[in-house]
């Protein structure tokens, strides 16, 4: 499909007003971003925003959080996603050298499995000296898996009848990235997506002690470069504003909502910058891995909830 530029603005610019609207839910918003990629439909400048939409989103849904559910959440996650980092981290490379992929990306698939997908291996990827193509390749896996999870967990978690608790601390474990594990646990229920918000951010934190593992093995100093994801310090400040500022209830409940809004916002976005020829060239080597490492932490993680709660 042709469009000029004023034509394909017109495009985005309406479809990002859609994902306002109450019946845009999470799964709709990725579908028809996916659409348009297919179709052929690129808008390089909103593309540059979807990463702080997402980010910014999570920070406003913090007014929203209830901060004894967070430290409740918080004990338990912790001690759950230091397993699953650990043990997915492990296969990842085993996996690697036994299908022959190539070992860094073998390396930046299984830390974007393991701890969140398209940020863990923004920030492996400078420690680790991965070159352009295999930063490429590995984004590739982890975000087409993104899609799919994002649609069929909910799916999953209903045919199964999880509750919201161990739903949300399912999608937050075996779910890659962010605005997945945000996008699902908004579609099952409140209390998944807040359990889920909240143990995924414990997760991602644990892309600050692999990436200097990773610098330390590599015997590279480039460690200095690493940044702090500084949307989770204000995820936290926004939970502990919202508990110690009753009287603004109402303020946060606007602002709450925002934060989900803009989270369907961002899965549009993200859904427009999927490549069908990027897939392709990732190899089926590379996806093979990214799939068993997948159905390893997802079908592992689902055992471990279902028999504790």
């Amino acid at each position: 499909m042709t469009l000029n530029h004023k034509q394909i603005c017109i495009v985005y610019s309406s479809l990002l007003f859609l994902c306002f609207m109450p019946f845009i839910s999470p799964v709709i918003a990725l579908a028809l971003g996916i659409l348009l990629s297919i179709l052929g439909i690129k808008q390089a400048d909103f593309s540059k925003y979807t990463s702080f939409s997402l980010q910014a989103s999570i920070v406003l849904m913090g007014f929203g959080m209830n901060l004894a559910q967070v430290i409740s959440t918080s004990k338990t996650g912790f001690i759950d996603t230091a397993i699953s980092v650990f043990v997915v981290m492990t296969c990842g490379l085993l996996l690697g050298k036994f299908l022959k992929v190539d070992s860094k990306i073998s390396l930046l698939i299984s830390a974007g499995t393991a701890i969140c997908g398209g940020s863990a291996i923004a920030a492996i990827a400078p420690v680790s000296n991965a070159k352009n193509s295999q930063i490429s390749f590995a984004l590739v896996v982890v975000f087409i898996l993104n899609a799919v999870a994002l649609i069929i967990f909910p799916l999953i978690g209903h045919y199964f009848n999880l509750s919201q608790e161990t739903f949300g601390y399912w999608a937050a474990i075996a779910i890659h990235d962010t605005s997945s594990v945000v996008g699902a646990g908004a579609t099952y229920g409140v209390k998944a997506l807040e359990i889920a918000t909240t143990v995924k951010l414990i997760r991602a934190l644990w892309i600050i002690p692999l990436s200097i593992v990773v610098a330390v093995l590599q015997k590279d100093k480039s460690v200095g470069k690493l940044k702090f994801p500084w949307f989770i310090g204000l995820f936290v400040i926004s939970i502990l504003i919202s508990y110690l500022l009753p009287a603004w209830d109402t303020t946060y409940t606007h602002l709450n909502w925002l934060g989900r809004r803009g989270m369907v916002v961002a899965l549009f976005l993200i859904g427009s910058n999927i490549s069908i020829a990027e897939a392709k060239q990732a190899g089926l080597r590379s996806f093979i891995l990214g799939i068993l490492l997948w159905l390893l932490i997802g079908i592992g993680s689902f055992l471990m909830l279902t028999s504790n709660f």
